[in-house]
């Protein structure tokens, strides 16, 4: 089904075993915060010696920092209009190009926060969040996996009603260096613009790969090998700002 059609996985109560691989099979994924995931529950745990409640062992924030679960929310009917919104920026299957929907956000707007919004000092950082949503068309940006590979911003957006995947820097973790983490979600997110035809628009503020002993440890290197390549097999269309660093 990943390959032909838009899947969607919620998680709204204790899910386990071969429940929770589906959950994690999907292109989207959101939990309630009251609800956990895990291979196994806490009392098959239990015998390893590690004594944890639910929460502890798959609760959302164990499960969104991870990279397994993309979003949490507080309720299921949120869970619910998560999943709405991310299914209509996609088309039905492959086999069709992605809904273009009215636009009523003038093309031509100005927005005077872009004027000051990156530091004329490299060494200071700035949100990107506000540029994004400067950026794209009003109240299109849908991000997901934001706990996951916080130097990257990934998400889906509209540009003059267009479906896009949108990738954007995040100087506020590592300068907006791609750690490990970082590349994984890359890669993610690029095999569903590739599935599902959506050009990629990129804000870039990327000094590199991440640096040091947790970034060998963590083989950054052989993660960001693959995101290059990633980067390098789409088909569909890339836009690319260089917002500071690239």
């Amino acid at each position: 089904n990943l390959a032909e059609v838009p899947v969607v996985g919620l998680g709204l109560g204790s899910v386990a075993g071969l429940g929770a691989a589906r959950l994690a099979s999907t292109h989207f994924s959101v939990m309630t915060r009251s609800s956990a995931m895990f291979v196994a529950g806490p009392p098959v745990v239990a015998r390893l010696g590690q004594a944890l409640d639910k929460q502890q062992l798959g609760g959302a924030d164990i499960q969104t920092r991870s990279g397994a679960i993309d979003t949490a929310v507080d309720t299921e009917d949120e869970a619910f209009e998560c999943a709405r919104r991310f299914l209509s920026y996609l088309p039905a299957s492959v086999h069709a190009l992605p809904p273009v929907l009215p636009n009523d956000d003038d093309p031509q707007r100005a927005d005077d926060m872009l004027m000051s919004a990156i530091p004329r000092d490299r060494r200071k950082v700035y949100k990107m969040r506000p540029i994004v949503e400067a950026v794209v068309d009003r109240g299109s940006f849908f991000e997901m996996g934001r706990n996951f590979g916080r130097s990257i911003i990934t998400g889906l957006a509209r540009l003059g009603g267009h479906p896009v995947a949108l990738l954007a820097s995040d100087p506020f973790h590592y300068g907006g260096a791609w750690s490990a983490e970082a590349c994984q979600k890359v890669v993610r997110h690029l095999d569903l613009a590739e599935t599902f035809h959506l050009p990629v628009v990129y804000l870039m503020d990327c000094p590199g790969f991440m640096i040091g002993l947790e970034a060998e440890r963590s083989a950054t290197i052989r993660h960001g090998a693959r995101a290059m390549a990633a980067m390098s097999q789409t088909s569909v269309p890339w836009c690319t700002i260089i917002i500071r660093n690239a």
